[in-house]
């Protein structure tokens, strides 16, 4: 029964006469279809579940998509995809050519707004808003933000000119105690105290309600009133910090209530101004693995729904595992090293730093931008900070990174996680730009392994450098190497020759050094003659081996899992154009596009970056070069 009323919504018209005990079987229904489909593709499923009955009771009281529906992040916004008319489509989600894990405008006019990370939908809501306030337009505009973005700067500059505009606009806050790990800071007590203040929030209706019977006859008396209704109002009813910015403020909600969820959202459209209703939701509503393990299950791959337990092939340690344990082991002889997060311990692996050494590690929620400063700080007070952050996440801290870190040639460690092609997450997630944003920048050095040996060794060389260091790596499991080598750093600056080439030298950045390795084999066997070079650093690069590749090679091919606009190979382009390097130079990475979800083998193999397209690529190149020899 359940499964057949979706079949029956095309669009959220389709509801909106509907009862509420028919919408609270709707709600269990797109709960089933939201476990049963993540449990195949994996995916945001945490947050997803805790909105079902918001995004219910939003486009029930809302006429989407004339009325403009925000979402902070596509990590809540599952059952809006269903009720939107993607239920058929629902099983393609993250797949190859399938539906986003987050919103997209081209999938759907009821997507309005896309974003894979937190804390924009209050600017962009206000941006809509103000849209329609010139174009003399009456739809109305609600924005969903999570508490935990709320602890982003982002978001308050926002507020501020919401309050300060008076425009009607509605900001729904889901306050679920936790963005991907649980909510820091002053702001996340702050909501504690709100959330665990029923008595307030009943005070406050009971005194309005008795304020707004009063009868008024005339303007003076009128006015006098409003006075008196100001002064009860503070003697009364402290202001909470959102009422001070300008909101008309509704709430705690429960999350779970449809009858409530709509009767507050159909009041608050109705009030002049800008409204709070601050909602109160549980991450994993109505799956119990996913409500007591609400960090594990924010966004997993595929799981047993029964036991809740990880469908994982036995698999080496992920590079994130690597890099957080050597500095571990590395920490345990420095007490100057200490380690930042942007509210992602877990993701980043970080919290085996923080179980050794609490003291030392630092969560500042979801703000990247203080977290760089923040590391900035440390290191000119004599610390040793590193920050982890995704290479995504790491572009909303630019302007930190050139004018607090690298301006002052601080030694600050930037662990570049998630570089390179990332999956199911796709375009908004895709760790390719950092090279091409962070090398045009002085002072800052730039690395990246091979392999998770190479990590270890990278970054216990890089707290020996007087200089920011970005230490790039990938998502996902490592090689299987040993890990109890000793931790020797590699002379820094220089590349690694592991073959030599007549033809053609591939020098290659990162883990696909083993893709030329492998592509070298192909080639090879047909009777080219191919050297490879592990690069090793975008930043010094090591001009010297690749002097000495040009003149032993007849060409370059530089690889890398980067945006080739920027990249790697545009610094050896440049390096070559400056030393006048008579060869010809081929720059294989990722073309100027943003890249979907979908595997990255897929991608690799698309874009000619594994081995076969390596040796597709050689092969309809150097045949040109020979002729013209002849």
């Amino acid at each position: 029964m359940e499964e057949n009323m979706l079949d029956l919504i095309q669009s959220p018209s389709d509801i909106r006469n509907w009862s509420v005990a028919q919408l609270e079987k709707l709600a269990a229904a797109l709960r089933q279809v939201i476990i049963e489909t993540t449990a195949q593709t994996g995916g945001h499923i945490g947050a997803s579940l805790g909105t079902v009955e918001l995004a219910i009771a939003l486009h029930y009281a809302y006429n989407t998509p004339s009325d403009k529906l925000i979402w902070d992040i596509g990590h809540q916004a599952y059952a809006h995809k269903l009720l939107t008319g993607r239920y058929q489509e629902f099983g393609t989600l993250r797949q190859l050519n399938g539906l986003s894990g987050f919103l997209k405008r081209r999938e759907s006019e009821y997507d309005v707004w896309e974003a894979g990370h937190a804390s924009t939908s209050l600017s962009a809501a206000m941006g809509m808003a103000s849209a329609r306030d010139l174009r003399k337009q009456h739809y109305k505009v609600a924005a969903v933000i999570g508490d935990g973005a709320l602890t982003a700067g982002m978001a308050w500059e926002a507020m501020n000119q919401i309050g300060q505009s008076k425009t009607n606009l509605v900001m729904v806050v889901n306050d679920n105690s936790m963005s991907i790990a649980p909510n820091v800071g002053a702001f996340s007590h702050y909501l504690t105290e709100l959330r665990s203040a029923p008595a307030y929030t009943r005070m406050k209706q009971e005194v309005e309600q008795l304020l707004d019977a009063v009868p008024v006859f005339g303007g003076s008396i009128r006015k006098t009133l409003e006075r008196t209704k100001d002064v009860l109002h503070h003697a009364v009813i402290p202001r909470n910090v959102f009422e001070e910015l300008g909101f008309k403020y509704y709430g705690p909600v429960d999350g779970h209530s449809l009858t409530d969820l709509i009767s507050v959202l159909r009041n608050a459209q109705t009030v002049e101004g800008p409204v709070v209703v601050h909602v109160i939701t549980q991450k994993g509503h109505g799956y119990l693995p996913a409500e007591q393990r609400p960090g594990e299950f924010h966004g997993p791959g595929p799981f047993e729904i029964e036991s809740g337990q990880f469908i994982k092939k036995p698999q080496p340690p992920s590079y994130s595992h690597v890099f957080s344990q050597t500095l571990v082991d590395l920490a345990h002889g420095h007490p100057e090293i200490v380690v930042i997060t942007a509210a992602m311990p877990d993701g980043t692996k970080l919290d085996l730093f923080q179980k050794a050494f609490p003291e030392r590690f630092f969560d500042v929620g979801i703000a990247e931008q203080h977290a760089a400063t923040f590391a900035a700080g440390l290191a000119a007070g004599g610390m040793r900070p590193v920050f982890a952050v995704y290479s995504t996440f790491l572009q909303r801290a630019y302007d930190q990174v050139v004018h607090d870190v690298c301006h002052q040639d601080l030694p600050v460690i930037f662990g570049i996680d998630r570089a390179g092609l990332v999956g199911a997450d796709g375009a908004t997630h895709q760790g390719i730009y950092d090279i091409s944003f962070l090398r045009a920048v002085p002072n800052i050095e730039i690395a990246m392994g091979k392999d998770e040996q190479e990590l270890r060794q990278l970054l216990a060389g890089a707290f020996d450098r007087p200089h920011p260091v970005a230490l790039r790596y990938p998502r996902g499991a490592t090689r299987g190497l040993d890990l109890t080598l000793p931790l020797k750093p590699i002379p820094w600056g220089t590349g690694e020759w592991l073959e030599h080439g007549r033809d053609v030298t591939i020098v290659a950045l990162g883990p696909v050094v083993y893709q030329a390795l492998a592509a070298r084999e192909i080639l090879e066997a047909e009777g080219y003659h191919v050297g490879v070079i592990n690069a090793r650093f975008v930043k010094p690069l090591d001009t010297a081996l690749l002097g000495a590749a040009a003149a032993e090679s007849r060409a370059l091919l530089t690889l890398e899992e980067h945006a080739v606009a920027g990249g790697f190979g545009s610094a050896v382009n440049e390096w070559a154009n400056a030393a006048q390097v008579a060869i010809p130079i081929f720059n294989a990475g990722l073309p100027d596009e943003f890249i979907d979800h979908g595997a990255v083998d897929y991608y690799l193999n698309l874009f000619e970056l594994n081995a076969d397209g390596l040796a597709r690529r050689v092969r309809n190149w150097l045949p040109l070069k020979k002729t013209a020899e002849r």
